[in-house]
């Protein structure tokens, strides 16, 4: 993908493994900007990967847990996962993530 500019509503729902739904709006090798949303109750299983993560909750209220450390989050917060450490989330209301990687994850794009 070779895009500029994009509009989320061009872009594609995905379900997730673990019943959520995520959209790939941009990216280039280096960097990746992808939407996640979740019911109340969703989990995001937690997971590692070798990318750098930053994410923006765009919605809603979220406990995030990165390396063993939770905090709750709302709207207009963010946190930062660097590359390996184990992290997950749980909606505690129905919410969106945007969440930014370094490298661009190759397996959201299959």
């Amino acid at each position: 993908m070779t895009d500029i500019f994009a509009h989320a509503d061009e872009r594609t729902w995905t379900p997730t493994p673990d019943g959520n739904r995520r959209r790939v709006l941009v990216h280039t090798d280096e960097l990746m900007m992808v939407e996640f949303a979740f019911d109340k109750g969703g989990v995001g299983a937690l997971h590692s990967h070798p990318h750098v993560q930053a994410s923006y909750i765009a919605e809603g209220r979220f406990e995030v847990t990165v390396d063993g450390r939770s905090e709750i989050l709302e709207a207009g917060g963010s946190f930062i996962v660097p590359s390996n450490l184990v992290h997950g989330v749980k909606a505690l209301e129905a919410g969106r993530l945007v969440d930014s990687f370094a490298p661009h994850r190759a397996d959201f794009l299959v």
